[in-house]
């Protein structure tokens, strides 16, 4: 099963919003063949694995990372697939939630004469695929929220300079990470600052969205972001009470597209992410400024955090602190993460984990 879980591992970026899946064919204890779902509509894993196994696979045994589909989607049923190969035994990870599948896979197999095993390494498949499972669970993309920092934890100088924090290694890792992404988010304070560019460099499999949270409409007509916006999106969330017309009318016309939002206050976190997933979103980085990092995780809308910590001591009294918002009163109300993953990169210290979330839990149903 954990070769299968790195099988399915080699979908991410390709697949969404599908999940990622990996299947093996184990027949008499040696491995036959294995597959994992290449791109969003093309073949399943199971049926990559079954194909590679040819009559192997009849009396084999499959493992596939989640539970088999039994609709006609952009592709038939995996179920008819498995059974048509002659398949004797299937043991899953997890059962699938998506309404279409929810235990009728596993069902249909039983049914057939197929013994079905499931919740084997239930809870790395669940992390693998939390994505998915958010967007199942409660309709909004999954937020990995991302910084660079100092070893005294500041995330530029006073003076606002933050090039470069991290080394180039550790950049080629985040655009990686943009590349996989199917939107990018800063507030309209970075991109003031920086006026970044938000795109992965070389491409990824994926083109992001670039999201600036912008109450008034402050986007500046000659910024990177507003020249660029007819090559790759561009959606300006801002509050209908606050942002002038004549400047919508402005970026509109360069191609921004803007999402409006009640109010003449901060943008709603809870309704962004809410019109975010309406528009297909699977994954958001979360890229700054402090106060937009802050209000995600006051939210309690952060799912995972990426953190590169330069051996950099900068010093100073100032706020660039890489979150900000309401904080916790005590460190025992602090949050702490769930599974943590860290690496060194050319001296920096590339820090990946997440958050407590209930359909990460083995046997959650929505």
């Amino acid at each position: 099963m954990l070769l299968a879980l790195a099988e399915a591992a080699r979908g991410r970026g390709r697949v969404e919003p599908n999940p990622m899946v990996g299947a093996v064919v184990v027949r008499d204890g040696s491995l036959v063949s294995l597959g994992h779902h290449p791109r969003f509509g093309g073949p399943h894993a199971e049926v990559v694995a079954l194909r590679a196994a040819g009559e192997l696979a009849r009396g084999a045994s499959l493992y596939v990372t989640l539970e088999p589909c039994c609709h006609v989607g952009k592709t038939p049923p995996c179920t008819e697939a498995v059974l048509d190969a002659g398949i004797s035994r299937v043991v899953s990870a997890m059962r699938d939630p998506f309404p279409r599948v929810a235990g009728g896979g596993f069902s249909r197999l039983a049914d057939a004469g197929v013994a079905v095993e499931v919740g084997l390494e239930e809870a790395e498949a669940r992390l693998l695929n939390a994505p998915y499972l958010k967007r199942l669970a409660v309709g909004r993309p999954f937020v990995t929220a991302k910084w660079a920092m100092t070893l005294d934890g500041k995330t530029a100088c006073a003076s606002g300079d933050s090039r470069w924090i991290s080394g180039p290694r550790s950049r080629a890792l985040v655009h990686e990470l943009r590349g996989r992404m199917d939107g990018i988010l800063v507030g309209i304070g970075t991109a003031l600052l920086d006026d970044p560019e938000l795109t992965a460099r070389p491409p990824g499999p994926r083109t992001p969205a670039r999201i600036v949270l912008d109450p008034s409409a402050r986007l500046p007509t000659s910024s990177k972001l507003a020249r660029t916006a007819r090559e790759v999106p561009v959606w300006l969330a801002v509050s209908s009470g606050r942002a002038p017309a004549d400047r919508l009318d402005a970026l509109t016309r360069l191609g921004v597209e803007v999402l409006p939002f009640p109010g003449d206050g901060p943008i709603p976190i809870a309704a962004l992410l809410d019109e975010l997933g309406r528009r297909g979103l699977t994954n958001l980085l979360v890229e700054g400024g402090g106060r937009v990092l802050g209000a995600f995780l006051d939210a309690g809308e952060v799912d995972a955090v990426q953190v590169f910590v330069a051996p950099i001591l900068e010093g100073g009294d100032h706020s660039h602190s890489p979150v900000r918002g309401l904080g916790a009163d005590r460190m025992a109300d602090a949050l702490r993460l769930a599974r943590v993953d860290s690496l060194t990169v050319d001296g920096d210290v590339a820090l990946r984990g997440h958050l407590p979330r209930p359909w990460l839990q083995p046997g959650f149903r929505a």
